[in-house]
């Protein structure tokens, strides 16, 4: 971050509330012309600062209202099993996260379905059919209390 002034920061603050906003607005907001803006988005881009820009959707209207947190511990820890592992989770839609973590578990999983039952169905049908997994703890979300995309600085 010590390459970023504080426009960089206004810049990165502004698209983070608002990814879809046009450069000309965006340099009214900061009292800067558009070229000057533009060129230090491309930058920002360019150093990957801006990794990409995305649409957030409802999760309820897309029919995938129920979060879960799958703790998942392999039976091995070999580092072609890993591998397989995370090739198989990969290509699972329901799960929207993963990440290897430390503790009594390798990996958490963030998992979005319908509801109960389709959850059952994802664990019986696709969880349960790769290869290694040892064991498994299910956390079922009641409420999002708190939930950003946005990081402070």
């Amino acid at each position: 971050m010590e390459n970023l002034d504080k426009t960089d920061l206004e810049i990165l603050k502004h698209l983070q509330e608002n990814s879809n906003i046009n450069t000309k607005d965006l340099a009214s907001k900061l009292f800067l012309t558009v070229t000057p803006v533009y060129e230090r988005i491309k930058r920002l881009e360019r150093d990957g600062y801006i990794t990409k820009y995305v649409a957030l959707l409802d999760k309820k209207k897309m029919n995938r209202g129920m979060t879960v947190f799958c703790n998942v511990r392999l039976k091995e820890h070999a580092k072609n099993v890993g591998s397989n592992f995370v090739k198989d989770i990969v290509a699972l839609p329901e799960i929207i996260e993963c990440y290897n973590i430390a503790g009594d578990y390798d990996f958490m999983l963030k998992i979005l379905v319908r509801d109960m039952d389709s959850y059952q169905d994802f664990v019986m049908n696709k969880l349960s059919t790769i290869e290694n997994i040892g064991n498994t703890n299910s956390i079922f979300v009641m409420g999002e209390i708190k939930h950003s995309t946005a990081l402070e600085f």
